[in-house]
């Protein structure tokens, strides 16, 4: 059974029951993603880490309530958010649109004296400035954005089999595409946040060379760390992905 925080109808955390620990990840889903992804991670991490997965509107529990669409208006709520939790040091977790929107909130919290961060985890994505024009994917008619979903091979097969399925959650899978689409990276002065790049070396939707400008970001220390596998690495590599992040929050925890 899953414990779940509220915050106006919108925002929630998933998380799962246990012992106090001293030491808190906040992951961030990728498009069209759901919370309940991360939370199997909760037992392969470190004993002293708690997972906390964010858990963005319309989905989950709160399917019917209205997504975000911009990120003006999500990063603010995620702040407050995390800030109403119980004081402990973090680190930021997101993959694709999810280290997007742990990029952007990294740097509002600086930019508004907030606790920072102690690491900044991105995966399967390109750096912010560098960015791929988006594909409007959000704009798509249903049976081409269906196609879409599948060539990124996230979703699982069997739902594409199930249209009322599907026609539940292509409304919210349109609103996390257009946090994407309507993204724009601002120039503004680098984190000091050490930061660590997740990518898979198969992964059509990133380049190579883009990925690793995430290294612009930040004045603090970087890595980056290749997989094998897809845009999905995270599911198909999830051991090997898993003990690089057990290996920092480690160093993180007991520096």
């Amino acid at each position: 059974m899953l414990e779940k925080e509220r915050m106006q109808s919108t925002l929630t955390i998933a998380r799962t029951p246990g012992k106090l620990r001293k030491f808190r990840l906040y992951c961030f889903c990728y498009a069209g993603g759901n919370a309940s992804a991360y939370l199997p991670w909760q037992s392969a991490l470190i004993s002293e880490v708690e997972l906390y997965a964010i858990q963005l509107p319309g989905r989950g529990a709160y399917w019917n309530e209205k997504p975000y669409t911009s990120l003006q208006d999500l990063i603010p709520a995620l702040a407050t958010l995390i800030g109403q939790q119980e004081k402990m040091p973090f680190a930021f977790f997101g993959h694709s649109l999810g280290a997007m929107l742990a990029f952007e909130l990294t740097r509002y919290c600086r930019d508004h004296a907030l606790p920072l961060p102690e690491h900044l985890f991105v995966s399967g994505s390109d750096a912010p400035q560098y960015r791929s024009p988006s594909k409007r994917l959000h704009e798509l008619p249903d049976d081409a954005l269906i196609e879409a979903l599948r060539k990124y091979d996230g979703t699982p097969a069997e739902l594409f089999e199930h249209r009322d399925l599907m026609a539940l959650v292509l409304p919210t899978i349109r609103a996390d595409f257009a946090l994407v689409a309507n993204y724009q990276y601002f120039a503004a002065p680098l984190l000091n946040t050490p930061l660590t790049v997740f990518a898979g070396r198969h992964d059509e939707h990133v380049l190579i060379e883009h990925v690793e400008e995430w290294r612009r970001e930040t004045s603090g220390n970087f890595r980056m760390c290749w997989f094998e596998g897809g845009h999905f690495f995270i599911n198909s590599e999830r051991q090997a992905v898993l003990a690089e992040l057990n290996a920092t929050l480690a160093r993180l925890i007991h520096r």
